[in-house]
């Protein structure tokens, strides 16, 4: 991978970020690991010290610069500031964010300006998802679940809309499904009853709600088919076996709808039902 290491080297995350996505089945087993939490954990990369990081992708600190040349940087600092410049406009909090949204939407039609913001931000995200999205993919998607006894929906967090909304919908359509989410905190004895003869689908994204990677961990433990949204190739959600979609929201002023997520989410649903319909006896 050294050798083949770019001239110029990313300045910007999403060229960083891209890189790393298209060479990770190059880099070998530790630099991988490397880029994996780089991914996961860009805030940490940003912010942290080569130690700290280092203890946390469970790697030597030495690793780190291995990691940052084999891209094409002089050193993990350099390779750092790229992290660090991905947060000098973004919000830190939500006040921080609310507080962007007041400077950039100030005036009497602060509305309008939101209305035009967070539409424009749906519309790139629904658009790009469209693009992105492989029709032998879903289409082995809707089959899987089509041919599911019980479907299990895992989400947690900014994501729960999502199985949510698609627990009502199958439930209008005649399909079985099991919403996990359980105030009672039995979701670990519910999804035990899983079998290969059911199917799961999970979404999360960062920062990967804890509980959304257990669960879909036991579903694969349990030879559970398994459908997953999420928006990294390094997430710990994409499935060894199953089949997985990347799905990125575009953001506004900090802020993120489910616009693509819940278009894509309806989509696996009303095909799985018509593939149901359709299906021979």
């Amino acid at each position: 991978m050294a050798d083949n290491s770019p001239s110029q080297p990313p300045r910007d995350f999403r060229s960083l970020r891209d890189l790393l996505v298209s060479s990770r089945d190059a880099l070998p087993k530790r630099l991988a690991q490397v880029a994996a939490y780089a991914i996961e954990s860009p805030d940490d990369i940003a912010f942290g010290t080569a130690a700290s990081i280092a203890e946390n992708a469970a790697v030597q600190p030495s690793t780190l610069v291995r990691f940052a040349k084999a891209l094409g940087y002089q050193g993990f600092t350099e390779l750092q500031s790229v992290f660090q410049e991905r947060l000098r406009d973004r919000p830190s909090n939500y006040d921080d964010r609310l507080q962007s949204l007041v400077s950039h939407a100030a005036g009497p039609a602060v509305g309008a300006a939101l209305i035009e913001g967070f539409s424009s931000a749906a519309i790139r995200s629904v658009e790009q998802m469209r693009a992105r999205v492989d029709a032998a993919t879903l289409e082995e998607a809707c089959r899987l679940l089509a041919d599911a006894e019980t479907i299990y929906l895992i989400a947690q967090r900014r994501a729960f809309p999502i199985t949510s909304y698609m627990s009502y919908a199958f439930g209008k359509l005649g399909i079985k499904t099991v919403l996990v989410g359980s105030g009672a905190g039995t979701d670990v004895e519910t999804l035990s009853f899983a079998g290969p003869k059911d199917a799961a689908f999970a979404v999360s994204f960062t920062p990967y709600a804890s509980a959304t990677v257990d669960f879909a961990r036991q579903v694969a433990r349990q030879n559970v088919p398994l459908i997953v949204i999420t928006d990294s190739p390094f997430s710990p959600l994409v499935p060894e076996k199953g089949v997985w979609f990347e799905v990125v929201e575009a953001d506004f002023e900090g802020f993120r709808s489910l616009a693509a997520t819940m278009s894509l989410a309806l989509s696996l649903t009303v095909g799985t039902a018509e593939m149901r319909r359709t299906k021979p006896e």
